[in-house]
């Protein structure tokens, strides 16, 4: 069985958790490089590209709405949970199978220690890394910064040790909801993000009002603005140049007030019982396939 998530250049955290969490929880030998059963785990990798004639195990991942919607008709689909209600409706699935985003498992696997006196953090979404320049609006609002391309462990660590999470990224909010860490989601650059977050707040019944943020330079207005990436050469040639500066400097001051602002408005966080019922339906699921398999849950 081969582990099958999102591995992009440069990494993402969220999908990341994949190569570290995965290992905590299954049997030592539950994976290898055999491709004619695909382990589909966290992510938006609900996807129609895999190949027909491998078995697609789906283990709590969701349909982004990246690509259309995959043909099912070759009965070559094993879902044992997805991660939120619209993911289910999206593939006609049965609505008890919509418990939440894998990476709640998380609460089951040892976690690395919290670090200190983080107080309130923002993460974007890993695209605004390049794109962006929220290091240095984070610098002028007094914010801590998360680079979400960092490994898992150190923004777990983070994400545990703030008192507040201001989050792009999404698996930014998924882990400090975890964690029992209070979070702001804010509308992401680019709305192709955003049918997800929907997805995954509903499964958890959070009331969800994502907050506007400004963008942090001329790229990204140029993408809220346009709709597209801000990372083709048209916006570079722009924005990196002498005329964009002035611009891309208002961007970063405006951002931070706007993280400013955030800070001081009321958190979310699911309850208590929503959490532990999502872990522990999550954790069954994960437990019968491995029966199936003929295989055990390995206990933190």
């Amino acid at each position: 069985m081969k582990l099958t998530y999102f591995q992009g250049t440069p990494p993402n955290f969220g999908d990341e958790l994949n190569a570290t969490m995965w290992h905590h929880l299954l049997p030592a030998d539950f994976f290898d490089e055999d491709t004619s059963t695909l382990f589909i785990g966290i992510g938006s990798v609900i996807q129609h590209n895999y190949p027909r004639d491998a078995l697609k195990l789906v283990v709590g991942s969701g349909f982004g709405g990246y690509t259309r919607l995959p043909d099912m008709s070759d009965k070559m689909w094993d879902f044992r949970f997805v991660r939120g209600p619209r993911t289910a409706e999206a593939l006609g699935l049965d609505p008890q199978l919509a418990i939440t985003d894998a990476a709640v498992l998380l609460r089951a696997t040892p976690l690395p220690v919290a670090d200190d006196n983080i107080g309130v953090a923002f993460i974007p979404h890993y695209e605004s890394i390049e794109r962006g320049n929220w290091r240095e609006a984070c610098k002028l609002a007094g914010i801590h910064f998360i680079d979400p391309t960092e490994p898992t462990d150190r923004v777990i660590s983070q994400l545990r040790g703030a008192n507040l999470v201001i989050t792009e990224a999404m698996h930014g909010a998924i882990v400090s909801d975890a964690v029992r860490t209070p979070w702001i989601g804010v509308k992401t650059m680019h709305h192709v993000h955003r049918f997800k977050w929907f997805d995954w707040v509903e499964s958890l019944s959070i009331p969800y009002d994502p907050k506007p943020l400004f963008p942090s330079n001329g790229r990204e207005a140029w993408a809220v603005s346009t709709g597209r990436s801000g990372s083709g050469p048209r916006a570079q040639a722009l924005f990196n140049g002498p005329v964009g500066f002035p611009v891309n400097r208002i961007c970063t001051h405006f951002a931070a007030r706007s993280l400013e602002k955030l800070a001081r408005m009321e958190p979310s966080l699911s309850s208590d019982t929503e959490i532990e019922r999502a872990t522990d339906r999550a954790l069954g699921a994960v437990d019968l396939m491995l029966r199936d398999y003929g295989m055990r849950l390995r206990k933190a």
